[in-house]
C-alpha cells in the first residue's frame, strides 16, 4: 500500500510540471518533447500517463487544457432536478467505491466539535499529499495540500471544528482512505456541517464522475435557485475533498470557478476523471 501511495504523490507531481508547460505552449506539444522538457524518456513519461489514468500524454493534453471546463460543460452537464434526500443517513457509489455517510447532529454542530476526537495523517492520494481526517464513524476531512502546505490546510481544518481533540493517528483512518483513493471498496463519511451546506453536499454526490454540474444547477436543486452565492460558498466550504465531488461544480460560462486547494489540484481532477470514464 505505502509503495502504491508514493507512486501516486509521484504521478500527481509529474502531471502538475506537466500542466504548467502545456499552458505555456501554443498547441499541443508532441510527446517527444514534452518528455524532454519533463527531463524523462518518451517511453518512461508515456508509461507514467497510463499508470496513472490509462490515456496517452498527447490524449491527455486535451482533457488538461483550459477551455476543458468548457467541454465538459456541453458534453457531459448533469442536471439535478431533485435534491437527493435520505435524512441523516445515505449513500452513495463513485465507481466501485461504496460510500455510505452520516451528518452530525445539530447539537454535534453548535457545540463545534467538543468532546469530539478526529484522528489525522497525511497520506499520499492521486492528486498529491492529502490531509485526512476522520471519526469513529467515518472520515470528515479531506485535503490537498499540494498548492496550500501542510501548515495551511492543518490550520484551515482544525479550524472548522475548533473545539475538538485532534490526534496523530497513522493506522486509524488507513482503511477508509486507501478505498476513497483507490475508488474500490467501501469508505464511511461522517459530515460535519450546517444543514444548507449538508443539502448541497448531498447534491454534489449525485454527479457522475467524468461528468460537472453549475452553481446555479445546484441552487435550484435544493430548492433554493435565489442562494447561487451561497450554494458557492458551500460547496468551497466541503472538508472532504474528492469523495464529496465539489471540483464538479463549475461556473455557467464554462469557467472553473474556484477550488479551495487550489485550481491546478481542481483541473487535475477533472481532467483525471474524464479521462478515466473515457478509458473504460
Amino acid at each position: 500500500m505505502r509503495h502504491e501511495q508514493l507512486e501516486q504523490g509521484y504521478h500527481y507531481q509529474v502531471m502538475r510540471r506537466a500542466l504548467d508547460l502545456i499552458d505555456a505552449a501554443e498547441g499541443t506539444i508532441p510527446l517527444d518533447d514534452l518528455a524532454a522538457q519533463m527531463g524523462m524518456s518518451p517511453a518512461h513519461f508515456q508509461r507514467l500517463f497510463s499508470a496513472w489514468v490509462g490515456v496517452s500524454p498527447k490524449r491527455y493534453q486535451q482533457y488538461l487544457a483550459l477551455g476543458h471546463a468548457k467541454a465538459l460543460l456541453a458534453e457531459r452537464f448533469t442536471t439535478l432536478e431533485t435534491a437527493h434526500n435520505a435524512g441523516l443517513t445515505g449513500t452513495g457509489r463513485l465507481h466501485d467505491l461504496f460510500i455510505r455517510w452520516e451528518a452530525m447532529s445539530p447539537g454535534d454542530l453548535a457545540r463545534a466539535g467538543e468532546g469530539l476526537t478526529i484522528r489525522w495523517d497525511h497520506m499520499d492520494s492521486p492528486f498529491g499529499e492529502a490531509l485526512v481526517m476522520g471519526t469513529d464513524r467515518g472520515i470528515c476531512g479531506i485535503a490537498f495540500t499540494a498548492e496550500t502546505g501542510q501548515a495551511a490546510a492543518m490550520a484551515d481544518m482544525t479550524a472548522r471544528w475548533p473545539r475538538a481533540s485532534f490526534v496523530e493517528a497513522p493506522d486509524a483512518l488507513s482503511d477508509w482512505a486507501r478505498a476513497a483513493f483507490a475508488q474500490a471498496g467501501e469508505t464511511r463519511l461522517h459530515m460535519l456541517g450546517a444543514p444548507f451546506q449538508i443539502k448541497v453536499w448531498e447534491a454534489l454526490l449525485q454527479v457522475p464522475s467524468g461528468h460537472v454540474t453549475t452553481y446555479s444547477e445546484i441552487a435550484g436543486a435544493i430548492g433554493r435557485p435565489r442562494a447561487v452565492r451561497a450554494v458557492g460558498t458551500a460547496v468551497g466550504r466541503n472538508p472532504v475533498s474528492f469523495l464529496i465531488p465539489c471540483h464538479r461544480a463549475i461556473r455557467k460560462s464554462g469557467g472553473l470557478g474556484g477550488y479551495h486547494w487550489g485550481l491546478p489540484v481542481k483541473r487535475t481532477i477533472l481532467a483525471w476523471e474524464a479521462a478515466r470514464e473515457d478509458a473504460m
